[in-house]
C-alpha cells in the first residue's frame, strides 16, 4: 500500500490509516508510516517486554516487532496479519495487527480529544477519536507505546539534570502539546532551566486563541516571546498553528518551535516552507532548552 501521500503544509489536515485488531478499529497517522508488509517470521528474544514479539530483518535492518493485541490487553493474533513499520523519534518498529482497511484524509477539527476518564496523565494509548463512515476510529498514540516498553526512547529528561542550576528567566512561552504527561514533563524541564513564565495550552486551537486573546488586551509582548508547539494535536495541528503567526505581520517576529516525534526529513521541508525557526525530536529536550535560549536572545538584538 502506497503510504507516500502528500498534504500540503498547513492546511490542518492529516492521512490517517484505519486498521483493525479483531472487530475494532484504530487509526495511525500516515506521516509516521515507512511501509506495511505481509506477516513475516519473527525471531524471539529472550526476556524482552511481554508486547515484544521479538525481531525480522527486512532488507538488512534489523526491526523489533510490537504486538498492539497484546499491548491492549487482547488476545494474540498470531502467524498471520500485517507489519505497520513506523519510523518517529529516530526509531523504527514494526507494530504487528490483523487488517488495513485503507487511508482517510480528516481535518484535525474532526477529532475529538478523549476526556479525563480515558486520557490522564498517567497514560492512556488514545490520542484522539473520529468518525469515518459512521464508525468510531480510535486513534492510538504509538509514541506512549514505545515509551511504555522501552522508556529511554521517551523524553531524554536526564539532559536536563546536566544543564545545571540557572537563572531565572522573565520570558514568557507558550506551549501547545496535547499529550498532558509530556505536557508535564515539558513544563517540569522548562521550568528547572528557568523559564518560569510559561502559558500551558492543548492544542493549537487553544494556543491561537490564547494568542489572539493576548494581542487584543494589548498584553501580548508580555505573555508570548517564544512558541513552543507539537504537530499531531486534535482541533488544530502544529503545522497550522505556525502557518497562522508566520502569515501574521505582528505576530511572524514571534519564535517558533516545532518540538514533535514527527521531524523527519519530509517533515523538516514542511516547517521549513511554514517559516519555523527550529524543528526538534521529542527525545532531544536538552537540545530543545539549548533552541530556546539561542531563539530568544536572538530577538533582543
Amino acid at each position: 500500500m502506497d503510504t507516500n501521500i502528500l498534504l500540503e503544509s498547513g492546511t490542518n489536515e492529516l492521512e490517517i490509516l484505519e486498521f483493525k485488531l479483531g472487530n475494532n478499529h484504530y487509526g495511525i497517522n500516515v506521516a509516521k508510516i515507512r511501509e506495511i508488509l505481509s506477516y513475516q517470521q519473527v525471531t524471539p528474544v529472550p526476556n524482552t517486554h511481554p508486547s515484544v514479539e521479538g525481531v525480522f530483518m527486512p532488507r538488512d535492518t534489523m526491526i523489533t516487532v510490537i504486538s498492539l493485541k497484546r499491548c491492549l490487553g487482547m488476545e494474540d493474533s498470531g502467524d498471520n496479519g500485517l507489519f505497520i513499520i513506523t519510523n518517529f523519534n529516530k526509531l523504527d518498529a514494526a507494530f504487528h495487527v490483523d487488517q488495513v482497511v485503507g487511508i482517510h484524509r480528516v481535518s484535525w477539527g474532526e477529532i475529538i480529544k478523549p476526556d479525563s476518564t480515558i486520557n490522564s496523565v498517567e497514560g492512556s494509548v488514545a490520542t484522539g477519536v473520529v468518525k469515518i463512515d459512521g464508525k468510531l476510529v480510535v486513534i492510538l498514540d504509538f509514541e506512549a507505546i514505545v515509551s511504555g516498553i522501552s522508556p529511554e526512547t521517551g523524553l531524554q529528561v536526564n539532559d536536563i539534570e546536566q544543564i545545571g542550576e540557572r537563572e531565572r528567566s522573565e520570558e514568557p512561552i507558550l506551549i501547545a502539546e496535547d499529550s498532558p504527561l509530556l505536557s508535564s514533563l515539558i513544563t517540569d524541564c522548562l521550568r528547572k532551566s528557568g523559564y518560569d513564565k510559561l502559558t500551558i495550552t492543548y492544542n493549537g486551537q487553544e494556543a491561537w486563541d490564547k494568542i489572539q486573546d493576548f494581542r487584543k488586551k494589548g498584553i501580548l509582548n508580555d505573555k508570548v516571546r517564544c512558541v513552543i508547539t507539537d504537530i499531531e494535536m486534535p482541533l488544530m495541528d502544529g503545522h497550522r498553528l505556525t502557518k497562522l503567526i508566520k502569515s501574521d505581520n505582528e505576530l511572524k517576529k514571534i519564535p517558533v518551535v516545532i518540538f514533535s516525534s514527527l521531524v523527519n526529513e519530509e517533515m523538516r521541508r514542511k516547517g521549513e516552507q511554514l517559516g519555523a525557526d527550529a524543528q526538534l525530536t521529542k527525545p532531544e529536550i536538552g537540545s530543545l532548552v539549548e533552541a530556546i535560549d539561542k531563539l530568544l536572545d536572538a530577538s533582543k538584538q
